[in-house]
């Protein structure tokens, strides 16, 4: 019979609390709690919390507001509250549409933004329970989707050996946005938000939380769009999915489950720099945002290179 582990639960009346909790070490922070939960209860990592500190007692961490020309919306917002926002579909209709399509309409009324965007990988390799698979992501030495069944994997190749994508539906398009993520710590770049190193999934440090998401307004004839592909249209994680904006001869376009991070698609936003966006330019930019993607031994997952390249192509042409 299993024998559960024990964990202290602290609810934390301030940040400056919940960070103080973190640096004496052994400690997670949960808000929605739709990634930590399932963590701890199959116990997919080496070691386990001894405390959880419960952010949702914190005050005015869950807003939606505009100031100053920036989109400011607190880390505990939950997506489904993104999702629905009128001034979140009106001017940053990527980050909506991204809130929208994220998991089902349970997970999204529980999980927040800040969740969302550090969430774990899906690797199966490393989330299968009773951490039966060490993966290197683990501290580990191997890669078990290197030989193993890697059909849903990068197919923009390994970091340090990891070739686990990152599984966020807002990600991208905050990356696609120009967002910047305020923790209690500094301001950080979206683009630069996730980590390269192993085994972290985000650069934030031990004692670090996301406070806030700013999203700077677009400029006037910009737009921007998201698109998803999944096996099912509800619950299912992203195979490819992808975010852009796009207006003024200038364009910002990122793909995600295709690498450890977010993928800024440099490529794809140069052919369409300074033209006019039709089916053909679309088409081409398409084509060069995957123009360095390669599929992994044995070709298990060639076919999503083709994936990425036609999300890269509709939704340039949804900005259109």
């Amino acid at each position: 019979m299993k024998t559960w582990k024990k964990f202290a639960h602290i609810d934390a009346k301030s940040i400056d609390e919940a960070a103080s909790i973190l640096r004496a070490g052994k400690a997670a922070v949960i808000s929605g709690g739709t990634d930590l939960l399932g963590t701890m209860r199959f116990e997919i990592l080496p070691a386990y919390p001894d405390v959880v500190v419960n952010l949702k007692t914190i005050p005015e961490m869950d807003y939606i507001r505009e100031e100053g020309g920036v989109l400011k919306i607190g880390a505990l917002t939950r997506l489904e509250d993104i999702a629905k926002s009128d001034l979140v579909r009106k001017k940053y209709a990527a980050l909506a549409e991204g809130a929208h399509r994220t998991a089902t309409p349970h997970i999204r009324e529980m999980g927040t933004i800040a969740g969302n965007i550090c969430q774990l990988n899906r690797c199966w390799y490393f989330r299968i329970p009773d951490n039966r698979f060490n993966c290197i992501r683990k501290g580990g030495k191997t890669c078990f989707a290197m030989a193993g069944d890697n059909r849903y994997h990068s197919i923009f190749g390994a970091v340090k050996m990891c070739l686990a994508v990152n599984p966020s539906d807002t990600a991208p398009a905050l990356v696609a946005l120009n967002a910047r993520i305020k923790t209690n710590k500094r301001l950080i770049e979206a683009e630069n938000f996730w980590d390269m190193t192993i085994p972290g999934s985000t650069v934030l440090a031990a004692d670090e939380i996301v406070t806030e998401i700013q999203v700077p307004a677009p400029a006037a004839n910009t737009r921007s769009a998201f698109i998803k592909f999944a096996i099912r249209k509800s619950i299912d994680f992203p195979i490819v999915n992808c975010a852009a904006m796009i207006g003024n001869g200038d364009a910002r376009i990122c793909l995600n489950a295709v690498y450890n991070k977010p993928y800024r698609a440099v490529k794809a936003e140069e052919v369409i720099k300074g033209k006019s966006v039709d089916e053909s330019i679309a088409d081409a930019a398409g084509a060069a945002a995957v123009a360095s993607a390669r599929a992994l031994p044995g070709d298990r997952n060639k076919w999503k290179i083709q994936i990425a390249k036609t999300m890269v192509k509709r939704t340039i042409l949804a900005c259109a």
